[in-house]
């Protein structure tokens, strides 16, 4: 692999994706346009319209995403988006117990997703923060994960090396807890113990607006993914401009006829939420592979895959993850794993490249990965899968 001339080539393809700089721009031919135009969208929903948030918090909080996750890019950028200093500093001291408590949260969800539970939710409400903002907050470092797997992905495909940022120095708060597998929701109902293609049901920690509640823009900022009905969707219309951008993103990776195949897309789903222990979004993406591939047997052999966890709930071993696939699937299976690691770092493209896969079809799967890096961190940080209230 090349090694980047650090930092400008990485910056400038952070540049094509945000700005539509011309210099950066050939390096996004193999995306999508209407990806590019969501993810665009996207970053503008949350970083150029009124938030509940300010400017320099929002910058320093996905600064501090960026950090965790070794991005030397978004670090970068974020921070002469005039990031606030006393939130990105090395060892950040705050009296504001408001702040505080959104840092602690961001160091949680960027780093061990499936390790926050309803009381890193309650500690929020505690600090004073609504609902609107605990969405807003999930949302911030979820996109933010889906970004740094984008700039991470494109520059593998350019055969460039991407600058890492120093992971701060304190330990997160998650450090020694276990995901929360089985056992009861604080609603009562049963959490799935293991992972499965069968379907589930989520519950949110935090209030949902009612379907009659929800205001027209809240409405539309769902209405191509879901039916009012739908508990997640309404949750995430508390941010209504980012949930809208995002459900176009999401339409644009995954519904596409052409390109690489629609039950390999869903693959990919499927491994990052494997990767990140999200039981609820495996279960939607593996059933979808299975059926779109009729490979139920591959399917259930990779989410019976047993990953060994570190103290941060961080998988030590991924290779578990492609046993029992055929050469094509190992090496898509490698690869959307590969870019799911907390800190991505080497996205392996030859494999793909020489079993004839084009540089498209290996942007659809990084694409579909790296949004799973959004979609798991809300489903993780928000709320509980459950089985079915009739099991």
């Amino acid at each position: 692999m090349a090694t980047l001339v650090a930092p400008a080539d990485a910056q400038l393809l952070l540049d094509a994706l945000l700005t539509d700089s011309s210099e950066g721009r050939a390096a996004l031919e193999v995306l999508r346009p209407e990806v590019l135009a969501h993810t665009r969208a996207a970053y503008d929903a949350l970083y150029r319209e009124p938030q509940a948030l300010s400017i320099p918090v929002l910058h320093a909080l996905a600064a501090v995403t960026a950090d965790w996750q070794g991005s030397g890019p978004l670090a970068d950028w974020h921070r002469a988006q005039g990031a606030s200093a006393a939130l990105t500093a090395a060892d950040p001291h705050t009296e504001d117990p408001g702040l505080a408590a959104l840092r602690d949260h961001v160091d949680l969800l960027s780093f061990s997703p499936a390790l926050v539970t309803p009381a890193d939710q309650a500690r929020l409400t505690a600090a004073g923060h609504d609902a609107r903002t605990a969405v807003l907050v999930s949302q911030l470092v979820a996109f933010e994960s889906y970004l740094q797997r984008l700039v991470a992905g494109l520059a593998a495909l350019r055969g460039l090396a991407v600058p890492s940022a120093a992971a701060p120095v304190r330990a997160p708060r998650t450090r020694g807890r276990a995901a929360q597998h089985g056992g009861t929701t604080p609603g009562g109902r049963t959490r799935p113990s293991a992972f499965t293609r069968e379907q589930l049901q989520w519950e949110p920690w935090i209030e949902v607006p009612s379907e009659a509640a929800l205001t027209p823009e809240q409405r539309g900022s769902f209405a191509s993914k879901a039916s009012t009905n739908s508990v997640y969707f309404r949750m995430l219309s508390l941010t209504p401009n980012i949930t809208r951008a995002r459900s176009e993103l999401d339409n644009a990776i995954f519904l596409p006829r052409d390109g690489l195949p629609k039950a390999e897309r869903e693959l990919a789903a499927a491994v990052t939420s494997k990767v990140n222990d999200c039981i609820y979004c495996a279960s939607v993406h593996a059933r979808k592979a299975a059926a779109f591939a009729k490979r139920d047997v591959e399917v259930d052999a990779l989410l019976a895959a047993v990953l060994e966890r570190d103290t941060d709930w961080i998988a030590v071993d991924l290779t578990p993850l492609a046993a029992g696939q055929d050469e094509r699937w190992s090496a898509l299976v490698t690869a959307a794993a590969e870019l799911s690691r907390p800190r991505p770092s080497a996205v392996p493209i030859a494999p793909l490249r020489a079993l004839g896969i084009s540089d498209p079809e290996i942007a659809d799967l990084l694409g579909a990965a790296a949004f799973f890096a959004w979609a798991n961190r809300l489903m993780l940080s928000l709320g509980d899968p459950s089985l079915p209230d009739d099991s």
